[in-house]
């Protein structure tokens, strides 16, 4: 959902004015965004698609420039974890969205002022991803045997 929330924070934006690098956790939540729009919305906007994973929670695949500033969604946070000498705040994906419109953190009447769209749709953006009940990926794993 926090995906999904940052598509609509996104949607019809275009050449953000900061670097905005998007991993979603697996690649299972890769294809159901893709499949819902949300990749080209958020590619539209700017954003750079990295392969599912854990690829930059611990800077794994890419670093910030040194001494920069960073809004992350990861859930942890320590010196030099983004890259060498770096300052990392960590926030939902809609406040990462939201940074990388305006290239600051915002403030609070700027924050609730860009959820409204979100907030709108809340019952289908913050919709859970039961991928028991996902055809594509229940016939796959009905084929497994143990």
């Amino acid at each position: 959902g926090h995906f999904r929330a940052a598509g609509k924070v996104l949607e019809g934006k275009t050449d953000i004015p900061t670097r905005l690098w998007v991993a979603p956790p697996t690649k299972m939540d890769a294809a159901i965004l893709n499949e819902e729009g949300y990749y080209a919305i958020l590619g539209k906007s700017g954003a750079r698609m990295e392969m599912p994973g854990c690829s930059l929670c611990m800077g794994n695949q890419a670093q910030i420039k040194k001494g920069s500033t960073a809004m992350s969604t990861s859930t942890r946070n320590f010196p030099n974890r983004l890259g060498i000498d770096t300052f990392v705040y960590l926030g939902s994906a809609e406040l990462a969205s939201i940074c990388a419109l305006l290239g600051r953190i915002p403030t609070v009447a700027e924050y609730m002022e860009q959820v409204k769209v979100v907030n709108a749709k809340a019952a289908d953006v913050y919709r859970y991803m039961n991928f028991d009940q996902i055809k594509e990926f229940s016939e796959v794993a009905d084929t497994v045997t143990v």
